[in-house]
């Protein structure tokens, strides 16, 4: 994970302070793309412990469509809890927009009548029956529900792309916490491709991430120094049961030697 820590020095050495909406303040730096080759292994960053079962636990509620943090997430992970509501709904986010992005159609009558987009499984059927379209993606960023969103989307948009039987995966995020969201959003897109190519007979290829404002929170440098003077690990392996992309559980999945260093505990932003 070279990549991720080329990044990091990127930002300390010519990112720019920058005031936030959470009132923290960043260093930041606009603008950047890592490259991650899923071929050469797992991409879960080995500097310092990831929670990989938080990752999942997070995917595998946003392929369910799910937006409110009591439907399989909060008692697992407290990632969302300090944007959910008293009942734990956050508005139409992720979830939402990948599996039922709001569509209107005419019916016999001529009156439009409101239905869903599935826009994972469209993905899926495409790359099965055109995997040379350069329509293969999925739009989180919904400019109608933003207003409704808890906190719109921070990756936002994500393109498939299918070449030798490989498929590869560059993803847009707008804005990037590079202590704390970063490596989450690797290790998940890495997993969604992992679905996805098993789904479409296909090999997982290469991740690459493209973000536009990649910030490093002031009360985050510390720790990023750290894993600085720290050395990347061998790379570890996702094991994954041979069943169909929806009748994946969280139980079929399984990170292998995965050798970290320890945990860096970094405050969350909000």
């Amino acid at each position: 994970m070279q990549q991720y820590l080329s990044l990091v020095k990127e930002i300390l050495e010519n990112g720019e302070k920058k005031e936030d909406r959470t009132g923290v303040g960043t260093i930041s730096i606009f603008g950047a793309q890592r490259k991650y080759d899923l071929r050469e292994g797992f991409p879960l960053l080995t500097t310092k412990k990831v929670l990989f079962p938080a990752v999942l636990r997070e995917l595998l509620w946003f392929l369910d469509g799910s937006t409110n943090i009591n439907n399989n997430l909060a008692e697992h992970t407290p990632i969302w809890n300090a944007w959910a509501d008293p009942d734990g709904e956050l508005g139409p986010v992720y979830g939402y927009q990948w599996r039922k992005w709001d569509s209107f159609s005419k019916n016999e009558e001529g009156e439009y009548e409101k239905s869903h987009i599935d826009q994972i499984q469209e993905v899926i059927d495409t790359i099965k029956t055109n995997p040379d379209s350069r329509r293969i993606l999925v739009n989180a960023w919904n400019v109608a529900d933003v207003p409704r969103m808890k906190l719109p989307p921070c990756h936002l948009l994500f393109q498939f792309y299918v070449v030798n039987g490989r498929l590869d995966c560059q993803l847009y995020q707008r804005s990037a916490d590079v202590a704390l969201g970063v490596p989450f959003n690797i290790a998940s897109y890495a997993t969604l491709m992992h679905m996805m190519a098993h789904e479409c007979d296909l090999e997982p290829g290469i991740f690459t991430h493209t973000t536009g404002d990649t910030h490093i929170y002031l009360n985050h440098v510390e720790g990023m120094k750290e894993q600085l003077t720290r050395t990347p690990g061998e790379l570890p392996t996702l094991k994954m049961a041979k069943k169909p992309f929806w009748d994946l559980k969280f139980e079929d999945f399984e990170i292998e030697n995965y050798k970290h260093d320890k945990f860096i505990k970094f405050p969350i932003a909000v």
